[in-house]
């Protein structure tokens, strides 16, 4: 008899481990989920929709109808989860569509609840117009479809993050749904688990999907309700209180700046508070340093102004809340550094134009952005253009989580 008590209770632990449904959602767990969510069900129905793709056409389910099998996928522009999975899935689609695999990928984040520093690791939010820069960009050979307007058909299917897929049979029965596999690098060697691999050759061959569900990993779709608004709010408020500083710099110093002896990305702008295209731009520099606290990357200002001004420049700085991320602050002190704005105060400005950039030809703002080790990158005399610096750096930067 205790035998099988015993039996009955490991078997129902299994049945348990399997379910493919994530049930927790009792007090112990709050997620920012909208009312009466729940997650597509296995052997549910493909959920019908009508969305616009990037190619101005809108798509249903029966334009796929053609395809034995059909993976739907929820992916965004902007999380690096995405990106990773992205190296290897769409390599595998390519080849999979002559076993009868159709691919639809849908797009759930409404790009105003995608908070500035929720933005580091790419070059595009996700609005539908950078979705289409993005799809061309990363070459899909499938449709990408917007649903961050209502964010119904993400709800239908129970998407919880990007990546997340769900595989459906000839019938359009899921049989699988969760994670592309188990590694959030871009790394293939990084690896373990290749889940939506096994569960389709299952799927092929016939047999039961051993593993019908693994837990997806990514960013969480930006759902567009009240608690997600109140998150924003929180995040935007906590940079005023970054600490912000001005300290004098002359033109030795400004060549340690460009020598840039770190593992970070420097964006060295000249600027002053008497020069208009200066102050209409610096809101730009801001944004980059919020957008980009979480990476190897730092914005130092030098300001022009004379020196009798510094409190009428801090002033603007504090205004800006151009201040040091936390990450900048913690790594300041190993540069013998206190702080990422400076106030040059040599009268003449010809040593330092030979100390930033030998090429500046005189008149500010004037850009440049400092590798690692001193090389300069790119340079930019005037007003620079923000969405044209932002790719330029996250090029340099990289859209994955780095191995190391």
């Amino acid at each position: 008899m205790f035998r099988f008590l015993l039996t009955l209770l490991l078997c129902a632990g299994s049945l348990r481990a399997q379910t493919p449904v994530p049930r927790g959602s009792g007090p112990e767990l709050e997620r920012n989920l909208p009312a009466g969510f729940k997650r597509l069900e296995l052997g549910a129905a493909a959920p019908a929709f009508r969305l616009l793709g990037v190619d101005d056409r809108h798509y249903t389910l029966a334009d796929f109808a053609q395809y034995k099998y059909l993976l739907v996928v929820f992916l965004s522009n902007h999380c690096p989860y995405s990106h990773a999975a992205e190296t290897r899935m769409i390599p595998w689609i390519n080849r999979m569509k002559s076993a009868g695999l159709g691919v639809v990928a849908i797009q759930p984040n409404h790009p105003d609840a995608v908070t500035v520093d929720e933005l580091g690791y790419s070059k595009y939010n996700d609005s539908f117009e950078e979705m289409k820069l993005y799809a061309a960009e990363n070459h899909f050979t499938f449709p990408y479809l917007y649903d961050g307007e209502t964010q119904a058909v993400a709800q239908a299917y129970g998407a919880l993050a990007t990546p997340d897929l769900f595989l459906f049979d000839e019938n359009r029965k899921l049989r699988y749904s969760g994670r592309f596999d188990d590694s959030r690098f871009e790394e293939a060697s990084t690896v373990t688990r290749h889940d939506a691999i096994a569960a389709f050759d299952d799927l092929r061959a016939g047999r039961p999907v051993a593993t019908p569900y693994a837990r997806p990993m990514g960013c969480a779709v930006k759902w567009l309700t009240k608690l997600e608004k109140a998150t924003t709010v929180t995040r935007e408020t906590k940079w005023e209180h970054d600490p912000i500083t001005l300290a004098p710099i002359d033109a030795a110093g400004v060549a340690a700046l460009v020598k840039n002896p770190t593992n970070k990305l420097r964006l060295i702008n000249v600027w002053a508070t008497w020069c208009a295209p200066c102050v209409a731009e610096f809101p730009e520099l801001a944004k980059f340093s919020r957008r980009l606290r979480r990476r190897d990357f730092e914005v130092i200002t030098i300001s022009l102004d004379v020196p009798k001004d510094q409190a009428k420049a801090l002033a603007f700085l504090q205004a800006q809340h151009a201040g040091m991320p936390a990450r900048i602050t913690a790594t300041l002190k190993a540069e013998g550094r206190t702080t990422n704005n400076y106030l040059y105060t040599a009268s003449s400005t010809d040593a330092l134009v030979q100390a930033l950039d030998p090429e500046w030809p005189g008149p500010i703002p004037h850009t440049v952005l400092v590798a690692p080790g001193g090389k300069i990158l790119w340079r930019y005399n005037g007003p620079f253009d923000a969405t044209t610096l932002g790719r330029r750096i996250l090029d340099e930067l990289g859209g994955f989580y780095p191995l190391e």
